[in-house]
């Protein structure tokens, strides 16, 4: 995947970040699962723009950006950033 993502694969950089993030065949590694997961946010992967999103609510503590993640993924097609933004409003 490392080839794949040097040429700006965003599949690659997601599955990238899902190894470093795993440990899979290398070391685990958080600033390298988060550069992945932007590296392929950028370019329009909506999971990793929701994992972003979780991410930023889970350890950044910062609800607006979670929230601007997962409203990006939600408008690229993915369900699971619809369910966590009805949760963020519920109050």
């Amino acid at each position: 995947f490392t080839r794949a993502a040097e040429l700006g694969n965003a599949d690659a950089h997601y599955r990238l970040s899902l190894l470093y993030r795993d440990g899979e065949g290398v070391e685990k590694d958080r600033g390298k699962v988060v550069h992945h997961l932007e590296e392929a946010a950028i370019r329009g992967h909506p999971d990793a723009r929701h994992d972003i999103g979780c991410h930023e609510w889970n350890n950044n503590g910062s609800a607006e950006r979670a929230v601007k993640h997962w409203i990006i993924a939600a408008t690229q097609g993915d369900d699971g950033s619809i369910k966590f933004l009805i949760n963020a409003f519920k109050g």
